[in-house]
């Protein structure tokens, strides 16, 4: 199988139509049956894949960078009838389990993604559903802020993969129907075991879209609800940004961006990735930034950790271990923390790309990888990459004389948060958060001793027992189950409050990455197995 690659643009797409009026851009789905991302299965429907995600993926990350007068966007489809009925079940029936994980996690990060849209730059969403609109399809219209139904008697909203498919919605549709959409219990109960879905005034009613629209209206009613929100919408004043291509080098079993660098071990089972400080300093006035436009350091370095960490996921699953290094100047890297921060106070630009370094930020820590964090001689572990080393399950720290510093700034105390809601800090002091006020004070270098002192790292081996302390603790883990590794450092990682993200990556996860494994599901008479044939699935009924 070829790599999956995560780059793409709006002129190569192929399942959604990006286009703008004014301040409304519209995406419209339209997947070609011949689309898929590999052979063996064939998109009907407009069910999509992993492609079509990656490519909603990319837009929103483009209106948000390089479209700064959209105030609203409106997601539709262009086929008669129906709007998505999903993701595609035959390649889900045909996919191994880490690739099924691996693309609901994508997914619901992408609808996340929409969701961090609307919530921090202001931009609105809106559903306009003409057709059927069932399972991923409606978990996408979930993630938006308003759902526009058509009222024809048959377009309908609906999560068949209960009674239909023996699984559940993948995407977050369960924990949003409940907790975002407040959808009574038994209400959401009823409708997620009925294939057929709702329709019309009852979907209002349940609470399961916003509004519904004859057809001889249904025109007016969603220009109506888009001029009502860009009036509502405050101008994001000052220039486009363009997304450059990352164009990394890949060569035998490493990959090399600008500021990222990715080498496999695959005897060892080992990636170590790592990511340099700037090589100047950050523009310090919004022009000069602009300018710079996605070449800024903060802009370009998370970019390429992400488009790293998706290429490990996806395509090097054998790798169990993620050695995270830094090189560079600490000072850069604050003095970028401190511009960016700053800047994103009254510019849209500097802003979004704060929260861009905040969603590359939490892909890491919802990647079912371990990570070790090293921390030698010339290591840049400062500020917004400090947050990488305490994203980290362990930190190693060298314990020389003039080793070795750390750096904290701003952006450790909040702007970045986990999915719980929590700094990394906050989650890491969870039982003694006093802990996390006092290294607010801590302005100055932090050398080993301190950081050991103070918890920022786990072990601090001096020169001598340095080279086989680590070598000793990668080999260990890698022999460990990766199973077993998956469900510790998922638990470990996400401490305190829930919230939807969490129910969605935790609770949702887990039950889906049972249910994917089980005989109901995948087995020769499961529900994904018979999908689409003249067979019927057959359940054993014994409930644990």
């Amino acid at each position: 199988m070829e790599p999956i690659r995560f780059e793409t643009h709006p002129d190569r797409y192929r399942h959604w139509k990006l286009s703008f009026d004014g301040a409304t851009a519209k995406l419209d789905l339209d997947i070609p049956e011949d689309g898929g991302l590999v052979p063996g299965y064939v998109l009907k429907q407009n069910s999509y894949d992993l492609g079509v995600d990656i490519e909603l993926a990319d837009a929103i990350q483009r209106i948000r960078f390089e479209h700064p007068e959209t105030k609203c966007v409106v997601i539709a489809g262009t086929k008669d009838r129906v709007f998505c009925s999903g993701a595609n079940i035959y390649m889900l029936g045909s996919s191994t389990h880490a690739f099924k994980v691996n693309f609901c996690k994508f997914t619901n990060e992408t609808r996340l993604y929409l969701e961090d849209m609307t919530d921090n730059s202001g931009i609105h969403t809106v559903a306009a559903l003409g057709g059927a609109c069932a399972g991923g399809g409606y978990e996408l219209a979930m993630a938006c802020e308003r759902i526009l139904l058509l009222d024809d008697g048959s377009s309908a909203v609906s999560l068949p993969e209960v009674p239909l498919l023996g699984v559940l919605p993948g995407t977050g549709g369960l924990t949003r129907l409940v907790d975002k959409r407040k959808v009574r219990r038994d209400l959401a109960d009823a409708f997620s075991t009925v294939a057929e879905g709702v329709r019309g005034k009852r979907a209002v009613e349940w609470g399961l879209v916003d509004a519904v629209a004859k057809k001889s209206n249904f025109d007016e009613a969603l220009a109506k609800l888009t001029t009502q929100f860009c009036a509502e919408t405050a101008e994001r004043s000052g220039p486009a940004v363009t997304l450059k291509p990352l164009s990394p080098t890949r060569e035998e079993n490493a990959t090399r961006y600008e500021y990222v660098s990715l080498e496999i071990d695959e005897e060892k089972r080992v990636a170590n990735l790592k990511v340099s400080g700037p090589k100047a300093d950050t523009p310090e006035d919004a022009k000069a930034l602009r300018e710079l436009g996605s070449d800024v350091w903060a802009l370009k370095a998370f970019r390429e950790l992400d488009d790293a960490i998706l290429d490990l996921r996806f395509n090097e699953r054998q790798i169990g271990l993620i050695v995270l290094t830094t090189e560079g100047d600490a000072e850069r890297v604050l003095q970028s923390d401190r511009t960016i921060q700053k800047l994103a106070e009254s510019d849209w630009f500097a802003k979004e790309i704060l929260l861009h370094m905040k969603r590359v930020l939490k892909r890491l820590d919802l990647s079912a990888r371990t990570v070790f964090a090293i921390a030698d001689q010339g290591t840049c572990f400062a500020g917004s990459l400090f947050e990488l080393l305490i994203a980290a399950d362990r930190s190693f720290m060298l314990d020389v004389e003039d080793g070795p510093t750390l750096r904290l700034s701003a952006l450790n105390f909040g702007p970045l948060p986990m999915g719980n809601g929590l700094s990394r800090l906050e989650s890491r002091f969870f039982g003694t958060p006093g802990r996390v006020a006092e290294l607010k004070e801590e302005s100055d270098a932090i050398d080993t001793e301190r950081a050991a002192e103070l918890g920022l790292v786990t072990f601090t081996p001096d020169d001598i027992d340095w080279e086989d302390e680590v070598r000793i603790a990668i080999e260990e883990r890698a022999a460990f189950s990766p199973d077993a590794l998956t469900g510790m450092e998922a638990s470990l990682r996400f401490v305190g409050p829930e919230t939807l993200e969490t129910k969605i990556f935790g609770r949702l996860s887990a039950w889906q990455n049972w249910i994917f494994q089980r005989p109901n599901a995948v087995g020769d008479r499961g529900g994904l197995t018979t999908y689409g044939t003249p067979e019927r699935p057959k359940f054993n009924y014994e409930r644990t």
